[in-house]
Protein backbone atom coordinates (compact mmCIF):
# COMPACT_ATOMS: atom_id res chain seq x y z
CA UNK A 1 0.00 0.00 0.00
CA UNK A 2 2.69 2.46 1.04
CA UNK A 3 4.66 2.19 -2.22
CA UNK A 4 1.95 3.87 -4.31
CA UNK A 5 1.60 6.75 -1.86
CA UNK A 6 5.39 7.08 -1.55
CA UNK A 7 5.67 7.30 -5.33
CA UNK A 8 3.30 10.24 -5.69
CA UNK A 9 4.54 12.06 -2.59
CA UNK A 10 8.09 11.93 -3.94
CA UNK A 11 7.11 14.14 -6.86
CA UNK A 12 8.79 17.55 -6.47
CA UNK A 13 6.66 19.76 -4.25
CA UNK A 14 3.87 17.19 -3.77
CA UNK A 15 4.35 16.53 -0.06
CA UNK A 16 4.53 20.24 0.70
CA UNK A 17 1.37 21.34 -1.09
CA UNK A 18 -0.59 18.32 0.14
CA UNK A 19 0.23 18.95 3.82
CA UNK A 20 -0.33 22.69 3.44
CA UNK A 21 -3.69 21.99 1.81
CA UNK A 22 -4.65 19.71 4.70
CA UNK A 23 -3.89 22.43 7.25
CA UNK A 24 -5.73 25.08 5.24
CA UNK A 25 -8.91 22.99 4.92
CA UNK A 26 -9.38 22.43 8.68
CA UNK A 27 -11.64 25.49 8.95
CA UNK A 28 -14.26 23.77 6.77
CA UNK A 29 -14.89 21.37 9.67
CA UNK A 30 -14.42 23.92 12.47
CA UNK A 31 -16.27 27.10 11.54
CA UNK A 32 -19.78 25.62 11.71
CA UNK A 33 -19.49 24.01 15.14
CA UNK A 34 -17.50 27.00 16.46
CA UNK A 35 -20.27 29.34 15.31
CA UNK A 36 -23.01 27.33 16.97
CA UNK A 37 -21.14 26.97 20.26
CA UNK A 38 -19.99 30.60 20.43
CA UNK A 39 -23.28 32.25 19.42
CA UNK A 40 -25.32 29.99 21.70
CA UNK A 41 -23.02 30.78 24.62
CA UNK A 42 -22.90 34.54 24.04
CA UNK A 43 -26.47 35.14 22.83
CA UNK A 44 -28.28 32.25 24.53
CA UNK A 45 -30.11 31.27 21.33
CA UNK A 46 -29.78 28.12 19.26
CA UNK A 47 -31.93 29.77 16.62
CA UNK A 48 -29.50 32.67 16.23
CA UNK A 49 -26.56 30.25 16.22
CA UNK A 50 -28.10 28.13 13.49
CA UNK A 51 -28.95 31.16 11.39
CA UNK A 52 -25.43 32.61 11.54
CA UNK A 53 -23.94 29.20 10.75
CA UNK A 54 -26.33 28.72 7.81
CA UNK A 55 -25.32 32.11 6.39
CA UNK A 56 -21.72 30.89 6.21
CA UNK A 57 -22.64 27.58 4.57
CA UNK A 58 -24.83 29.21 1.94
CA UNK A 59 -22.14 31.79 1.18
CA UNK A 60 -19.53 29.05 0.72
CA UNK A 61 -21.88 27.29 -1.70
CA UNK A 62 -22.29 30.51 -3.71
CA UNK A 63 -18.69 31.70 -3.61
CA UNK A 64 -16.65 28.51 -4.11
CA UNK A 65 -17.59 27.82 -7.76
CA UNK A 66 -17.17 31.48 -8.69
CA UNK A 67 -13.73 31.67 -7.08
CA UNK A 68 -12.78 28.35 -8.70
CA UNK A 69 -13.70 29.66 -12.15
CA UNK A 70 -11.52 32.72 -11.56
CA UNK A 71 -8.71 30.46 -10.34
CA UNK A 72 -8.82 28.42 -13.55
CA UNK A 73 -8.56 31.61 -15.58
CA UNK A 74 -6.07 33.65 -13.53
CA UNK A 75 -4.20 31.30 -11.20
CA UNK A 76 -4.52 30.01 -7.65
CA UNK A 77 -2.35 32.48 -5.75
CA UNK A 78 -3.57 35.54 -7.65
CA UNK A 79 -7.22 34.87 -6.77
CA UNK A 80 -7.18 32.83 -3.58
CA UNK A 81 -4.42 34.56 -1.62
CA UNK A 82 -6.38 37.83 -1.20
CA UNK A 83 -9.62 35.86 -0.84
CA UNK A 84 -8.16 33.76 1.99
CA UNK A 85 -6.88 36.85 3.80
CA UNK A 86 -10.30 38.49 3.37
CA UNK A 87 -12.11 35.42 4.70
CA UNK A 88 -9.82 35.29 7.74
CA UNK A 89 -10.35 38.99 8.40
CA UNK A 90 -14.12 38.48 8.29
CA UNK A 91 -13.86 35.61 10.80
CA UNK A 92 -11.80 37.78 13.15
CA UNK A 93 -14.40 40.51 12.78
CA UNK A 94 -17.13 37.96 13.54
CA UNK A 95 -15.37 36.90 16.74
CA UNK A 96 -14.93 40.53 17.84
CA UNK A 97 -18.54 41.44 17.00
CA UNK A 98 -19.88 38.44 18.89
CA UNK A 99 -17.83 39.32 21.97
CA UNK A 100 -19.30 42.83 21.85
CA UNK A 101 -22.86 41.41 21.46
CA UNK A 102 -23.32 43.15 18.11
CA UNK A 103 -26.73 43.00 16.39
CA UNK A 104 -27.55 39.72 14.62
CA UNK A 105 -27.45 41.44 11.22
CA UNK A 106 -23.77 42.30 11.71
CA UNK A 107 -22.96 38.70 12.59
CA UNK A 108 -24.84 37.44 9.54
CA UNK A 109 -22.97 39.79 7.22
CA UNK A 110 -19.54 38.86 8.60
CA UNK A 111 -20.32 35.15 8.61
CA UNK A 112 -21.51 35.32 5.00
CA UNK A 113 -18.43 37.29 3.91
CA UNK A 114 -16.13 34.73 5.55
CA UNK A 115 -17.87 31.94 3.66
CA UNK A 116 -18.06 33.80 0.36
CA UNK A 117 -14.26 34.21 0.26
CA UNK A 118 -13.31 30.84 1.78
CA UNK A 119 -13.16 28.90 -1.49
CA UNK A 120 -12.48 25.16 -1.70
CA UNK A 121 -8.96 24.13 -0.77
CA UNK A 122 -9.76 20.51 -1.58
CA UNK A 123 -10.30 21.42 -5.24
CA UNK A 124 -7.11 23.52 -5.29
CA UNK A 125 -5.02 20.61 -4.00
CA UNK A 126 -6.59 18.07 -6.37
CA UNK A 127 -6.02 20.41 -9.26
CA UNK A 128 -2.31 20.55 -8.40
CA UNK A 129 -2.11 16.77 -8.28
CA UNK A 130 -3.30 16.49 -11.88
CA UNK A 131 -0.46 18.80 -12.90
CA UNK A 132 2.37 16.82 -11.29
CA UNK A 133 1.18 13.27 -12.05
CA UNK A 134 1.28 11.47 -15.38
CA UNK A 135 -1.13 8.51 -15.23
CA UNK A 136 -4.78 8.01 -14.20
CA UNK A 137 -3.63 5.37 -11.70
CA UNK A 138 -1.48 7.94 -9.91
CA UNK A 139 -4.33 10.48 -9.93
CA UNK A 140 -6.57 7.80 -8.43
CA UNK A 141 -4.07 7.30 -5.60
CA UNK A 142 -3.71 11.06 -5.06
CA UNK A 143 -7.46 11.68 -4.96
CA UNK A 144 -7.83 8.82 -2.47
CA UNK A 145 -5.14 10.38 -0.30
CA UNK A 146 -6.97 13.71 -0.36
CA UNK A 147 -10.22 11.96 0.59
CA UNK A 148 -8.37 10.50 3.58
CA UNK A 149 -7.09 13.96 4.48
CA UNK A 150 -10.65 15.28 4.26
CA UNK A 151 -11.61 12.72 6.89
CA UNK A 152 -8.65 13.72 9.08
CA UNK A 153 -9.96 17.30 9.02
CA UNK A 154 -13.50 16.21 9.83
CA UNK A 155 -12.40 13.87 12.64
CA UNK A 156 -10.01 16.26 14.40
CA UNK A 157 -11.48 19.67 13.50
CA UNK A 158 -14.83 19.48 15.32
CA UNK A 159 -13.23 17.93 18.41
CA UNK A 160 -10.59 20.68 18.53
CA UNK A 161 -13.21 23.40 18.04
CA UNK A 162 -15.45 21.94 20.77
CA UNK A 163 -12.60 21.73 23.28
CA UNK A 164 -11.53 25.31 22.60
CA UNK A 165 -15.03 26.80 22.64
CA UNK A 166 -16.11 25.01 25.83
CA UNK A 167 -12.90 25.42 27.83
CA UNK A 168 -13.52 27.59 30.91
CA UNK A 169 -10.02 29.04 30.56
CA UNK A 170 -10.61 30.33 27.02
CA UNK A 171 -13.14 32.67 25.41
CA UNK A 172 -16.01 31.00 23.58
CA UNK A 173 -14.72 32.49 20.32
CA UNK A 174 -11.49 30.48 20.51
CA UNK A 175 -12.69 28.03 17.86
CA UNK A 176 -12.93 30.83 15.31
CA UNK A 177 -9.46 32.11 16.20
CA UNK A 178 -7.94 28.63 15.78
CA UNK A 179 -9.69 28.28 12.43
CA UNK A 180 -8.20 31.60 11.29
CA UNK A 181 -4.70 30.53 12.34
CA UNK A 182 -4.98 27.28 10.38
CA UNK A 183 -6.57 28.98 7.37
CA UNK A 184 -3.94 31.71 7.10
CA UNK A 185 -0.95 29.56 8.08
CA UNK A 186 -1.83 26.70 5.76
CA UNK A 187 -2.98 29.04 3.01
CA UNK A 188 0.18 31.18 2.98
CA UNK A 189 2.34 28.04 2.92
CA UNK A 190 0.24 26.57 0.11
CA UNK A 191 0.26 29.65 -2.11
CA UNK A 192 3.99 30.21 -1.57
CA UNK A 193 4.66 26.95 -3.47
CA UNK A 194 4.48 28.48 -6.94
CA UNK A 195 6.38 25.69 -8.75
CA UNK A 196 3.42 23.30 -8.52
CA UNK A 197 0.70 25.87 -9.23
CA UNK A 198 -1.31 24.95 -12.33
CA UNK A 199 -0.96 27.22 -15.35
CA UNK A 200 -4.01 29.47 -15.79
CA UNK A 201 -6.24 28.83 -18.81
CA UNK A 202 -7.80 31.94 -20.25
CA UNK A 203 -11.07 31.05 -21.93
CA UNK A 204 -12.08 32.54 -25.24
CA UNK A 205 -14.88 31.68 -27.62
CA UNK A 206 -13.74 31.84 -31.22
CA UNK A 207 -14.95 29.99 -34.26
CA UNK A 208 -12.95 27.07 -35.61
CA UNK A 209 -11.67 26.74 -39.18
CA UNK A 210 -11.21 29.00 -42.15
CA UNK A 211 -13.77 31.15 -43.87
CA UNK A 212 -13.49 32.97 -47.21
CA UNK A 213 -14.99 36.31 -48.13
CA UNK A 214 -16.46 36.57 -51.57
CA UNK A 215 -14.11 38.68 -53.69
CA UNK A 216 -13.34 39.37 -57.33
CA UNK A 217 -9.69 40.05 -56.69
CA UNK A 218 -7.18 37.22 -56.74
CA UNK A 219 -4.98 39.35 -54.51
CA UNK A 220 -7.30 38.87 -51.61
CA UNK A 221 -6.35 35.92 -49.44
CA UNK A 222 -8.66 33.81 -47.29
CA UNK A 223 -9.41 35.27 -43.90
CA UNK A 224 -8.50 32.67 -41.33
CA UNK A 225 -10.11 32.59 -37.93
CA UNK A 226 -7.66 31.39 -35.25
CA UNK A 227 -8.15 27.91 -33.85
CA UNK A 228 -9.38 27.56 -30.31
CA UNK A 229 -9.90 24.83 -27.77
CA UNK A 230 -12.32 22.00 -28.60
CA UNK A 231 -16.00 22.44 -27.82
CA UNK A 232 -15.60 20.45 -24.58
CA UNK A 233 -13.32 23.18 -23.27
CA UNK A 234 -15.79 25.97 -23.88
CA UNK A 235 -18.92 24.17 -22.75
CA UNK A 236 -19.97 25.35 -19.25
CA UNK A 237 -19.21 22.92 -16.45
CA UNK A 238 -22.87 22.42 -15.61
CA UNK A 239 -23.59 21.30 -19.17
CA UNK A 240 -21.45 18.19 -18.73
CA UNK A 241 -23.98 15.43 -18.04
CA UNK A 242 -21.60 13.33 -15.95
CA UNK A 243 -20.75 16.28 -13.71
CA UNK A 244 -24.44 17.06 -13.19
CA UNK A 245 -25.05 13.41 -12.27
CA UNK A 246 -22.23 13.51 -9.70
CA UNK A 247 -23.61 16.76 -8.27
CA UNK A 248 -27.08 15.21 -7.89
CA UNK A 249 -25.67 12.14 -6.14
CA UNK A 250 -23.50 14.26 -3.83
CA UNK A 251 -26.47 16.45 -2.90
CA UNK A 252 -28.38 13.37 -1.71
CA UNK A 253 -25.33 11.80 -0.08
CA UNK A 254 -24.54 15.06 1.72
CA UNK A 255 -28.11 15.15 3.01
CA UNK A 256 -27.57 11.66 4.37
CA UNK A 257 -24.44 12.80 6.23
CA UNK A 258 -26.18 15.87 7.65
CA UNK A 259 -29.26 13.93 8.79
CA UNK A 260 -27.02 11.28 10.34
CA UNK A 261 -25.23 13.89 12.48
CA UNK A 262 -28.54 15.02 13.97
CA UNK A 263 -29.88 11.49 14.40
CA UNK A 264 -26.70 10.31 16.16
CA UNK A 265 -26.87 13.17 18.66
CA UNK A 266 -30.57 12.45 19.27
CA UNK A 267 -29.91 8.72 19.79
CA UNK A 268 -27.09 9.40 22.25
CA UNK A 269 -29.29 11.91 24.10
CA UNK A 270 -32.14 9.39 24.36
CA UNK A 271 -29.71 6.96 26.00
CA UNK A 272 -28.51 9.64 28.44
CA UNK A 273 -25.05 9.71 26.85
CA UNK A 274 -25.07 12.93 24.83
CA UNK A 275 -21.35 13.52 25.36
CA UNK A 276 -20.60 10.28 23.50
CA UNK A 277 -22.20 11.49 20.27
CA UNK A 278 -18.93 12.95 19.01
CA UNK A 279 -17.11 9.65 19.50
CA UNK A 280 -19.81 7.78 17.57
CA UNK A 281 -19.63 10.27 14.70
CA UNK A 282 -15.83 9.92 14.68
CA UNK A 283 -16.30 6.21 13.93
CA UNK A 284 -17.93 7.27 10.64
CA UNK A 285 -14.79 9.21 9.73
CA UNK A 286 -12.39 6.49 10.87
CA UNK A 287 -14.07 3.99 8.57
CA UNK A 288 -13.88 6.40 5.65
CA UNK A 289 -10.23 7.25 6.35
CA UNK A 290 -9.24 3.59 6.44
CA UNK A 291 -11.08 2.81 3.22
CA UNK A 292 -9.54 5.82 1.47
CA UNK A 293 -6.01 4.52 2.07
CA UNK A 294 -6.91 1.00 0.96
CA UNK A 295 -8.86 2.16 -2.08
CA UNK A 296 -6.04 4.40 -3.28
CA UNK A 297 -3.31 1.78 -2.81
CA UNK A 298 -4.09 0.01 -6.09
CA UNK A 299 -5.91 0.56 -9.38
CA UNK A 300 -9.32 -1.04 -9.83
CA UNK A 301 -10.33 -2.72 -13.05
CA UNK A 302 -13.96 -1.68 -13.00
CA UNK A 303 -15.12 1.38 -14.98
CA UNK A 304 -15.64 4.55 -12.98
CA UNK A 305 -19.42 4.44 -13.35
CA UNK A 306 -19.56 0.93 -11.88
CA UNK A 307 -17.39 1.94 -8.93
CA UNK A 308 -19.57 5.00 -8.37
CA UNK A 309 -22.81 3.01 -8.47
CA UNK A 310 -21.40 0.33 -6.17
CA UNK A 311 -20.15 2.88 -3.64
CA UNK A 312 -23.44 4.78 -3.63
CA UNK A 313 -25.40 1.54 -3.15
CA UNK A 314 -23.10 0.38 -0.36
CA UNK A 315 -23.67 3.69 1.43
CA UNK A 316 -27.45 3.30 1.14
CA UNK A 317 -27.37 -0.30 2.42
CA UNK A 318 -25.20 0.68 5.38
CA UNK A 319 -27.34 3.73 6.16
CA UNK A 320 -30.42 1.49 6.28
CA UNK A 321 -28.93 -0.57 9.12
CA UNK A 322 -28.30 2.33 11.51
CA UNK A 323 -31.90 2.51 12.77
CA UNK A 324 -31.63 -1.03 14.12
CA UNK A 325 -28.66 -0.35 16.46
CA UNK A 326 -29.65 -1.20 20.07
CA UNK A 327 -26.87 0.85 21.68
CA UNK A 328 -24.03 3.24 20.91
CA UNK A 329 -21.39 0.54 20.62
CA UNK A 330 -23.28 -1.28 17.87
CA UNK A 331 -24.11 2.05 16.24
CA UNK A 332 -20.42 2.97 16.22
CA UNK A 333 -19.51 -0.33 14.56
CA UNK A 334 -22.23 0.04 11.93
CA UNK A 335 -21.17 3.61 11.22
CA UNK A 336 -17.51 2.60 10.85
CA UNK A 337 -18.47 -0.13 8.37
CA UNK A 338 -20.82 2.18 6.46
CA UNK A 339 -18.21 4.92 6.48
CA UNK A 340 -15.85 2.67 4.53
CA UNK A 341 -17.97 3.41 1.45
CA UNK A 342 -17.67 7.21 1.79
CA UNK A 343 -14.12 7.96 0.65
CA UNK A 344 -14.12 5.57 -2.35
CA UNK A 345 -17.43 7.05 -3.54
CA UNK A 346 -16.21 10.63 -3.12
CA UNK A 347 -12.91 9.80 -4.83
CA UNK A 348 -14.68 8.22 -7.79
CA UNK A 349 -17.04 11.19 -8.08
CA UNK A 350 -14.08 13.56 -8.20
CA UNK A 351 -12.35 11.31 -10.76
CA UNK A 352 -15.45 11.33 -12.99
CA UNK A 353 -15.45 15.11 -12.82
CA UNK A 354 -11.73 15.28 -13.58
CA UNK A 355 -12.02 13.23 -16.77
CA UNK A 356 -15.25 14.92 -17.89
CA UNK A 357 -14.29 18.59 -17.88
CA UNK A 358 -11.50 20.33 -19.75
CA UNK A 359 -8.24 21.17 -17.92
CA UNK A 360 -9.27 24.82 -18.06
CA UNK A 361 -12.35 23.95 -15.97
CA UNK A 362 -10.91 21.44 -13.49
CA UNK A 363 -10.87 23.57 -10.35
CA UNK A 364 -14.37 24.84 -11.07
CA UNK A 365 -15.70 21.33 -11.68
CA UNK A 366 -14.21 19.97 -8.46
CA UNK A 367 -15.55 22.98 -6.55
CA UNK A 368 -19.08 22.34 -7.86
CA UNK A 369 -19.16 18.75 -6.61
CA UNK A 370 -17.73 19.78 -3.24
CA UNK A 371 -20.30 22.55 -2.99
CA UNK A 372 -23.09 20.06 -3.76
CA UNK A 373 -21.96 17.92 -0.84
CA UNK A 374 -21.92 20.91 1.53
CA UNK A 375 -25.38 22.04 0.46
CA UNK A 376 -26.65 18.51 0.98
CA UNK A 377 -25.20 18.38 4.48
CA UNK A 378 -26.97 21.63 5.38
CA UNK A 379 -30.30 20.43 3.98
CA UNK A 380 -29.92 17.08 5.71
CA UNK A 381 -29.24 18.75 9.05
CA UNK A 382 -32.29 20.98 8.66
CA UNK A 383 -34.73 18.23 7.63
CA UNK A 384 -33.10 15.80 10.05
CA UNK A 385 -33.94 18.17 12.89
CA UNK A 386 -37.59 18.21 11.85
CA UNK A 387 -37.62 14.40 11.58
CA UNK A 388 -36.11 14.01 15.05
CA UNK A 389 -38.57 16.50 16.55
CA UNK A 390 -41.43 14.52 15.01
CA UNK A 391 -40.34 10.93 15.67
CA UNK A 392 -37.13 10.90 17.70
CA UNK A 393 -33.87 9.36 16.55
CA UNK A 394 -35.73 6.62 14.67
CA UNK A 395 -37.39 9.26 12.50
CA UNK A 396 -33.97 10.76 11.87
CA UNK A 397 -32.54 7.42 10.78
CA UNK A 398 -35.51 6.76 8.52
CA UNK A 399 -34.62 10.00 6.75
CA UNK A 400 -30.95 8.93 6.60
CA UNK A 401 -31.95 5.71 4.84
CA UNK A 402 -34.39 7.49 2.52
CA UNK A 403 -31.89 10.04 1.20
CA UNK A 404 -29.25 7.31 0.95
CA UNK A 405 -31.46 5.42 -1.50
CA UNK A 406 -32.33 8.70 -3.23
CA UNK A 407 -28.62 8.99 -4.05
CA UNK A 408 -28.76 5.53 -5.66
CA UNK A 409 -31.76 6.59 -7.74
CA UNK A 410 -29.91 9.74 -8.84
CA UNK A 411 -26.89 7.64 -9.82
CA UNK A 412 -29.05 5.20 -11.79
CA UNK A 413 -30.75 8.06 -13.63
CA UNK A 414 -27.37 9.44 -14.68
CA UNK A 415 -25.80 6.16 -15.80
CA UNK A 416 -26.10 7.00 -19.50
CA UNK A 417 -23.78 9.97 -19.13
CA UNK A 418 -21.64 8.46 -16.37
CA UNK A 419 -20.73 5.56 -18.68
CA UNK A 420 -18.94 8.03 -20.97
CA UNK A 421 -16.51 9.12 -18.23
CA UNK A 422 -13.28 7.20 -18.81
CA UNK A 423 -9.79 8.00 -17.51
CA UNK A 424 -7.37 9.43 -20.04
CA UNK A 425 -4.52 7.08 -20.83
CA UNK A 426 -1.96 9.64 -19.73
CA UNK A 427 -1.87 13.07 -18.21
CA UNK A 428 0.71 15.80 -18.94
CA UNK A 429 3.10 16.42 -16.11
CA UNK A 430 4.08 19.95 -15.25
CA UNK A 431 7.21 19.76 -17.39
CA UNK A 432 5.37 18.18 -20.32
CA UNK A 433 2.64 20.79 -20.13
CA UNK A 434 5.25 23.53 -20.18
CA UNK A 435 6.89 22.01 -23.25
CA UNK A 436 3.55 21.72 -24.99
CA UNK A 437 2.78 25.34 -24.21
CA UNK A 438 6.11 26.52 -25.61
CA UNK A 439 5.61 24.71 -28.90
CA UNK A 440 1.98 25.64 -29.46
Amino acid sequence: MSSNYTTILRRPGALGFSIAGLIARFPMSMVGISTILAIQELYGSYSAAGTVSAANVVAVAVGAPVLARLVDAHGQSRIMLPATVGSAAALIGLAAAAQMRAPLGVLLALSALAGLLAGSFGSLVRSRWTGVLSTPEQVHTAFSLEAAFDEVAFIIGPVLATVLCTSPALPSTSGWIAAVALQVGGGLWFFSQRATEPTPHRRTRRRLGTRRRPTDSAAHQPVTTPQTAPEAETRPVLRHGAVVAVIAVFLASGAMFGANDVAAVAFATELGMKSAAGTVLAAWGVGSFTAALIYGSRPWGRPLWQQFLFGTTALAVGASTLMFAPNLVVLGVLMALTGMAIAPTVTTGNSITQVSVAPAQLTEGLAWVGTAMNIGVSLGSMFGGHAVDAAGSRGGYLLVAAVGWLAVVMCACGLRTLRRARPHRSLPTGAEAADAGSTS
